[in-house]
């Protein structure tokens, strides 16, 4: 069974190095699994009163996307100790219902992030994984990815490149395809 992940960022910047991440996610994912790589780029701020008009094309195509997947993949950045404003604005609209019920329930969904710092990603990670798991999505409890210290681990073209960090993150996604296949349900 090929798994189809869908795959996106918490952050805008184009030199991002949750986005250097995502793409080596994308990478080094397992044979029998695709990461799609999508952005949140354009997704509006929140606001209930914009509801009755529909979802904007940016939301809408992300939600389209995460439905047919057969899970989510989010990297985050850790913005004052938390997830960036931008990533909790697309949950919040990802998290909102489209026919009876939202693209991330019953989503089996993986966190993983990078920070230049030395604790990586850690507290924007429990952040995050309590406002999916609010939305019903199974998040990946074990193994978990927070990549400290990333300015030595990329080049200058943005690779990963290294080769402890690679290693692990190719076992993590293994992990995560096996997470996916027995919490997922085929679209």
């Amino acid at each position: 069974m090929q798994i189809k992940i869908v795959g996106i960022s918490g952050s805008l910047r184009k030199a991002s190095y949750n986005r250097m991440l995502l793409q080596a996610c994308a990478e080094l994912a397992p044979d029998g699994m695709t990461i799609d790589v999508h952005t949140i780029e354009g997704v509006p701020l929140f606001n209930e009163d914009d509801e009755p008009s529909g979802d904007s094309e940016a939301v809408a195509r992300l939600k389209a996307a995460i439905a047919r997947a057969d899970g989510l993949l989010v990297v985050t950045p850790e913005y004052n100790g938390s997830v960036p404003g931008v990533l909790k604005n697309t949950v919040d609209w990802l998290s909102r219902s489209s026919g009876g019920t939202t693209v991330l329930k019953g989503k089996p969904a993986g966190i993983v992030g990078t920070s230049p710092g030395i604790l990586g990603t850690v507290r924007a990670q429990a952040h995050l994984r309590a406002a999916l798991e609010h939305n019903a999505a199974p998040v990946m409890p074990v193994p978990q990815v927070f990549v400290g210290g990333a300015r030595e681990k990329f080049d200058a073209e943005g690779r990963l490149v290294d080769e402890k960090t690679r290693m692990f993150l190719a076992k993590y996604l293994e992990a995560f395809a096996e997470w996916v296949r027995r919490n997922g349900v085929t679209p």
